[in-house]
């Protein structure tokens, strides 16, 4: 296995950063970390690159402790943290140089930068020192030396914050090559960049991981199609008993509710026939195909 987290908790005082997680990477996936903010993403990947320690429980990556021996995981893990730290007043090759020293490349160390550049599209900003440089390349920085050692795993929070959809593209391009020889684990709220880059997705809310599966298996844990109807005045929960073929359905906002058919189902005709019934009328309804972004809300709304 390529990680492996077993029972951790994490306290900050009497405040759970992290309750009882647990999970199993295997080698060369992409898995997708997703949750609101304080859910205990950013937590999970500094016990794992060996920032902070774990208050419970035991964490490996690649069959080394991270509390045991800290020194051969992080040998194996390249970090890039959601505040990218740079030496602004580096020139690019500078900084890389710099990060080669720390991790003792030695006579690879040439070799690795220019292989890391070219990787990374950074040949056209050489000249400038790295406080002159866009968001978007310093990540790509940031992406240069997390990369520089050739480690294992990767671990990057929240690498395509504040980029610009060019710029977008281009870092889930370098990711998805990337995944093609590394274990990645990707932090993001974007959810379109976890169903295009991730094999796999994990949702973690409040410390705890409520999903974990495959990105196509949680698109349909949403439930594939739903219809979200607007009606003319207050409906009682118990009067959608009487719709057939009716799922699961919940209430938005107003007299706004979400509804959800029976897979393969549809039960427009019926809707119309039932509010009738009822004597309602339908002022609005759209047919909705759910995507990640549903499964993750509706996950973690509670």
């Amino acid at each position: 296995m390529s990680v492996i987290v077993n029972k951790i908790t994490k306290r900050y005082g009497e405040q759970k950063a992290l309750d009882d997680v647990s999970l199993t990477i295997q080698p060369g996936e992409i898995v997708g970390l997703l949750g609101p903010n304080g859910a205990g993403k950013s937590t999970l990947m500094k016990i794992l690159s060996c920032f902070i320690p774990p208050t419970e429980g035991t964490a490996s990556v690649m069959g080394f402790d991270v509390q045991e021996h800290p020194q051969q995981v992080q040998r194996l893990v390249g970090y890039l943290p959601e505040t990218n730290p740079l030496y602004t007043d580096m020139y690019i090759r500078e900084y890389l140089s710099f990060v080669a020293g720390i991790y003792k490349l030695g006579k690879k160390a040439s070799q690795r930068i220019e292989e890391m550049i070219e990787l990374t599209g950074l040949e056209i900003e050489l000249h400038k020192k790295i406080g002159m440089l866009s968001k978007g390349f310093r990540q790509r920085v940031g992406l240069a030396q997390a990369m520089l050692h050739d480690p294992e795993v990767l671990i990057l929070d929240e690498p395509t914050s504040g980029l610009d959809p060019n710029q977008l593209v281009d870092i889930r391009n370098l990711i998805k090559e990337l995944g093609k020889s590394k274990t990645v684990i990707l932090s993001t709220h974007i959810m379109q960049e976890v169903e295009a880059v991730c094999d796999q997705a994990i949702i973690i809310n409040k410390g705890r991981i409520v999903a974990y599966d495959t990105t196509l298996n949680l698109m349909s844990m949403a439930g594939g199609e739903v219809i979200l109807v607007e009606f003319d005045r207050a409906v009682q929960p118990h009067q959608f008993k009487r719709l057939s073929n009716l799922r699961r359905y919940s209430h938005q906002h107003d007299n706004n509710w979400l509804l959800e058919p029976v897979k393969g189902k549809d039960i427009r005709a019926d809707l119309n026939r039932w509010a009738a019934d009822q004597q309602l009328h339908i002022l609005s309804l759209q047919r909705k195909t759910l995507r990640l972004e549903e499964t993750f809300f509706q996950l973690t709304k509670k």
